[in-house]
């Protein structure tokens, strides 16, 4: 008796899945089908990135190899074109070596254009506009006005910031530039008693601070 119940029960099932399934169907075989398409979308555009990373790659590789080689020009170029057209990681950091090699080409004037560009850009990281800053100052110690040269960096010399040794040192070069001698001493010895400044800056300030003082 048992047994009739039990193939009456499965006849109901099977009755009512195939009505569901006759009026639900096509809406789970479509969902199927967009979380199919949605992981082979996810997959492609992840293998897509890798392969563009890795082609990116060697190509700033090729870059920074002509540089190497003293091939400036050739090597900002190739650099300026990876910029363009690598995604906004690789593209920021061929940027900042472009910039760098039209100055030691000798374009200091582009270098600095293109330093501060890169500095106003806020689609760019603040650590890398901050870096740009710091470049585009440095390239201009020689010939810009000192005092314009200490605003343009004052806001890197706060506490905390991972630029503000560089910045302060700036600062000096350009108070020593302004004929401060005083202030830029004063700096220097700030810089040479901070344990927390790399070694190489303190170094540099003490010598600094001995040359001022004699």
């Amino acid at each position: 008796m048992s047994d009739i119940f039990r193939e009456v029960d499965e006849e109901l099932r099977r009755d009512n899945f195939a009505k569901l399934w006759t009026r639900y169907g096509h809406y789970i075989v479509g969902l199927a089908v967009l979380i199919i398409l949605a992981t082979a979308a996810v997959t492609g555009w992840r293998w897509y990135q890798e392969r563009q990373q890795r082609a990116e790659s060697l190509r700033y590789a090729a870059a920074a190899d002509l540089a190497r080689q003293n091939q400036l020009s050739q090597a900002a170029d190739a650099f300026a074109a990876l910029a363009r057209e690598a995604g906004s990681g690789q593209a920021v950091l061929a940027r900042l070596q472009e910039a760098a090699l039209r100055g030691k080409a000798g374009d200091e004037a582009k270098a600095v254009a293109d330093f501060k560009a890169i500095a106003q850009d806020p689609s760019v990281d603040s650590i890398y506009r901050d870096a740009a800053t710091l470049s585009a100052a440095l390239h201009e110690l020689a010939s810009a006005e000192p005092q314009a040269l200490i605003a343009e960096v004052a806001p890197l010399t706060a506490d905390g910031n991972p630029w503000r040794p560089t910045a302060l040192e700036i600062t000096a070069l350009a108070h020593l530039r302004a004929g401060d001698k005083e202030k830029a001493r004063e700096i220097y010895k700030g810089l040479a008693d901070d344990l927390t400044v790399p070694q190489g800056l303190r170094a540099r300030a003490t010598e600094m601070i001995t040359a001022l003082s004699g």
